[in-house]
């Protein structure tokens, strides 16, 4: 490795092309990057100092031809692409207006192009894919097509509008330029690993996502022949399916669920790169079938998060997964879809499953359930599905889930759906969409409707109102208020205000003139009171069973699944040997305090132990003679001990899960305990 002081324009005033190689992610920065280069820019003229110092450019030499050298970067393409695009927005600005002491012609000749090459060659900078096209119209100065999308292009128009502002004067801001200091570092192949450098720059603040680092270690391994052949046939239509704004978070979110569906559980969030190379090393993939393979997955991933189907029916689900933010069934429905397709079960099923898993997860959110068990519940569902009975299978998992992972039956949902107020939940509007468009073969746009109070929100109700509700109207308004029995949809909901009753009939763009399905009931009645709001609901109550239906099986049906989660043996306090009055005076104050962590703690005894659990276990207990011995689900470099009461036992079989053991014998020690199984807790809710 060779590093050496360099500035812009000696770096790129010699002959050698810098090309950006295929396991490279595109041209990613924005603008806040490009509006601290200006400022770093005009700064660096306004203070009269000699220099500014960028970052370094890491690359490595292929072997020279004509004269020339390519150069591969490793890392800096971001600078190094901004910079030049810095240049091309100057140089444009020079050329009309030549008066302005830059020479657009030198710019171009020596900074921009090799003059003596043809072809790509003769591009001093030459980026991949769409970034590619982007850069060489800029340079040429030839007309963009409407359909390019890159940041080549939101970043030069960004430039040439600061240029235009005259904030720094063009030949000023040519001299700053050229005082731009980066460090040129140059690989040696025989002595330097480039793929452990690429790595390692993602620990020094480099900021690479995991998909960049995925894409590097399948790609940068291959020849240059496959290399190309992979990445332009099947890495890149990968890409090319996530939209461009987000493509790099939503592509880490495929990752983790794609990981997390393979592997049966969830990865965490700062280890997908490392999981992900274990998986490959694990899985006997060649690199060509496994991008396959993650190409096949992201078009499921990618059709269900921005709502692409052929199928109209599949579509409307995906909306109502994307409305109710159902991400957390991700990876369970991308083995659904790969198993569809392998057929082993029908499209009609692939929908009649993704819908009781839109059902699940809305069911739950109407009835208040705790959500953070859903990610875990949706990453172990395959593990219960039987192929040779697909669709009843994932049914009875959800009919035999119980506890604070349970599918709220009918009389659950029923009960919390006409009570609860609807309308501060954040799914208030996709609730009322539904039920407008339920079983609906014209469908109705509702892009331009409001939620609709009938009984108004304002405390102080006309002397109309008051009458129509009767003598307890305020406390009718306040239990009735945010209902679903007295919410609606309008495109009026101005004009209707704190209107009466007959007010919203009668007037332009009222209820009577109102095509809505959710506005047939009302249209029907005379006044509004207790009793309308009360009927309206249990109709819309019916309705709403329907359309986030209870999975369906007989009795025969859940029967063998029901044999197989038969519940084991019951074990209570006393069921331990070591059992006794201090021990279990002990116990029963620790118990206390863990249960207060949260409502959705769940204890159960174990054969050995007491396990408690928001969705794994995160504390297990064991009963010994004079003390209880905890066990807490962390790693032991993870747990802050400030008073020394841990032990790692990493290496050491015991009963329990986690690698940190700590003893209690005295209540004394109950808030530093407490303090430690927080942690624990803690780490679950995040994991």
């Amino acid at each position: 490795m060779n590093a050496f002081k360099s500035n812009i324009y000696k770096y790129l005033g010699g002959t050698c092309q810098y090309l950006i190689p295929l396991y490279q992610r595109t041209y990613s920065w924005g603008q806040e990057q490009c509006v601290r280069l200006w400022s770093d820019i005009v700064n660096l003229h306004n203070t009269r100092r000699e220099g500014h110092f960028v970052g370094s450019i890491v690359r490595i030499d292929e072997d020279s031809a004509a004269g020339s050298t390519l150069a591969m970067i490793i890392d800096g393409q971001q600078r190094l692409t901004t910079l030049t695009l810095l240049l091309i927005a100057l140089r444009d600005y020079a050329r009309t207006n030549p008066d302005c002491g830059v020479n657009p012609n030198k710019i171009t000749d020596t900074l921009l192009l090799n003059q003596y090459e043809a072809g790509n060659a003769k591009y001093k900078l030459l980026l991949t894919q769409s970034d590619r096209d982007a850069l060489i119209k800029k340079i040429e100065g030839t007309p963009v097509p409407d359909a390019l999308k890159s940041r080549v292009l939101d970043n030069y128009e960004f430039f040439a509008g600061q240029i235009t502002r005259l904030e720094i004067s063009p030949s000023n801001l040519y001299d700053a330029i050229g005082k731009l200091q980066i460090v040129d570092i140059v690989l040696d192949r025989q002595y330097d690993d480039p793929q452990a450098i690429f790595e390692s720059l993602n620990s020094t603040g480099m900021n690479l996502k995991d998909s960049d680092l995925i894409r590097n270690h399948l790609l940068m391994g291959l020849d240059s022949v496959t290399q190309a052949d992979v990445y332009n046939n099947i890495w890149r239509p990968t890409e090319l399916l996530f939209d461009y704004e987000h493509q790099s978070e939503v592509l880490d979110s495929f990752f983790r669920d794609y990981l997390t569906m393979k592997l049966g559980r969830i990865p965490r969030k700062n280890e997908i790169y490392k999981e992900f190379r274990a998986y490959h090393n694990g899985s006997g993939l060649t690199i060509r079938d496994l991008c396959q393979d993650i190409y096949a997955f992201a078009r499921y991933y990618s059709d269900m998060y921005f709502v692409r189907s052929d199928d109209e029916i599949l579509k409307s689900l995906y909306g109502d997964m994307r409305a109710i933010r159902m991400e957390v069934a991700y990876p369970f429905l991308l083995k659904v879809h790969e198993d569809c397709k392998k057929g082993l079960l029908t499209a009609s099923e692939l929908r009649e499953i993704v819908q009781l898993c839109v059902s699940y997860v809305l069911r739950r959110a109407v009835c208040n359930i705790p959500t953070n068990s859903l990610n875990k519940t949706f990453a172990t569902m395959k593990n219960d599905i039987r192929t040779d009975d697909y669709l009843n299978s994932v049914k009875a998992f959800f009919v035999l889930l119980d506890s604070y992972k349970e599918f709220p039956t009918d009389k659950q949902f029923l009960s919390e759906f006409l009570s609860r107020d609807i309308y501060n939940m954040n799914r208030c509007r996709y609730i009322l969409s539904r039920l407008e468009n339920w079983d609906n073969k014209s469908v109705v746009s509702l892009e331009n409707l409001t939620i609709e109070h009938i009984i108004p929100q304002n405390p102080h109700l006309s002397a109309e109102w008051i009458a129509a509700l009767g003598s307890d109207w305020s406390e009718i308004q306040k239990k009735y208020l945010h209902t679903i029995g007295n919410l609606t949809l309008t495109a009026y909901n101005s004009e209707m205000s704190d209107s009466s009753f007959s007010e919203k009939l009668d007037m332009a763009g009222g209820f009577k003139e109102s095509a809505l399905r959710l506005n047939k009931y009302v249209v029907m009645q005379s006044t509004w009171g207790e009793q309308q709001v009360t009927e309206r609901a249990d109709k819309l109550g019916e309705l709403a069973l329907k359309v986030w239906p209870f999975p369906t099986l007989t009795e025969t049906e859940l029967s063998t699944y029901r044999k197989q989660n038969e519940a084991p043996q019951q074990y209570t306090l006393d069921s331990y040997d070591q059992i006794n009055a201090y021990n279990r005076m002990l116990f029963e104050k620790l118990n206390t305090r863990i249960f207060n962590l949260g409502t959705f703690v769940k204890r159960e005894f174990k054969k050995l132990y007491v396990a408690y659990k928001a969705d794994t276990n995160f504390v297990d207990i064991v009963i010994q003679k004079s003390r209880l011995r905890l066990s807490l689900n962390m790693k032991f470099s993870e747990v802050i001990d400030p008073k020394g009461l841990c032990k790692d036992i990493t290496e050491l079989g015991r009963w329990g899960n986690g690698d940190v053991e700590v003893g209690m014998d005295s209540l004394d020690q109950l808030d530093d305990i407490m303090a430690l199984i927080e942690q624990a807790f803690q780490k679950q809710e995040m994991d």
